[in-house]
């Protein structure tokens, strides 16, 4: 694999660089913008989905005051979701959750066609601290018709998996037949920078990854893993319980009361790479 990843950087270091691919969704939230903006028409992200019952984007938001990701840089501002007591979406009361989706990713709309490249950075909040016993998915595509995650970001400790280090980033496969495509520490006080190109005419998963500023590299070749199924990106906490035993965890399990905690989010774009071009900086 190390020969193929060598060779692909050559072949990258001559075709991309700088943001200039074809953009099928900017999720990049401008500068001016306010928590109360997500309530919007005017927001990138749905304002309606996905939160507690009684919330709304603006008491779930907050604007962190932290360097800019690598795709932000002079033209727009990182997030924070956070996640409470009252993130209880659709009487899941096993889950907390608030997951923005972007407003034109309605589950039949061309960012699940072809090849595209999904772009992100997230970075923890120690004022906000996720619980590292439970376990966390952070971004992830869902199918339209709500029967799989065809990639997922987690963190935590994973279900069926205690024992292991939490404080990991846990990038996986479709969960029909799961495997980690890609594994790092989940360090604090730095961005971790993702782009993830999903080829949906080969069924296949690339991995590129830095840190802060640092130009993307890749970290895996092509991997074969199922993205069929269209679908909706959703970025932010989805929290599970803790429990043994449990045969509906969207409804059972044990999940602390009094939390406050929050993750990072920024640089948030889709890519049309069905013509090669993936960006690996920002300017």
């Amino acid at each position: 694999m190390a020969s193929k990843i060598a060779s692909l950087l050559l072949l990258l270091s001559a075709t991309a660089s700088a943001q200039r691919c074809a953009i099928q969704f900017d999720g990049r939230v401008p500068k001016g913008s306010t928590p109360d903006t997500f309530d919007t028409p005017a927001s990138k992200y749905n304002p309606d989905n996905v939160f507690g019952a009684g919330l709304s984007w603006s008491q779930i938001i907050q604007f962190p005051t932290v360097p800019p990701t690598i795709f932000d840089k002079n033209i727009s501002v990182p997030i924070e979701v956070t996640i409470s007591d009252a993130s209880i979406f659709n009487n899941q009361t096993g889950f907390r959750r608030a997951e923005l989706l972007p407003a034109s990713n309605n589950g039949s709309d061309p960012s699940t066609i072809g090849v595209k490249t999904l772009h992100f950075s997230l970075r923890r909040d120690p004022a906000r601290e996720l619980n590292y016993t439970h376990e966390y998915q952070l971004v992830f595509l869902e199918s339209a018709d709500f029967s799989t995650n065809q990639f997922v970001l987690k963190t935590g400790t994973i279900i069926g998996r205690e024992g292991e280090d939490g404080e990991r980033l846990i990038l996986q496969s479709n969960v029909k037949a799961v495997t980690d495509l890609h594994v790092v520490p989940f360090t604090e006080n730095v961005w971790h920078n993702y782009a993830l190109t999903l080829d949906f005419n080969n069924n296949s998963t690339q991995v590129f990854y830095s840190q802060d500023n640092a130009t993307l590299v890749p970290a895996t070749d092509a991997l074969p893993n199922d993205v069929s199924g269209r679908g909706q990106y959703h970025f932010g906490l989805l929290k599970k319980p803790t429990g043994e035993g449990l045969t509906d965890i969207t409804k059972e399990g044990f999940q602390e009361a009094g939390i406050t905690e929050g993750i990072l989010y920024g640089g948030v774009l889709l890519e049309d790479s069905e013509d090669g071009c993936i960006s690996l900086c920002g300017a």
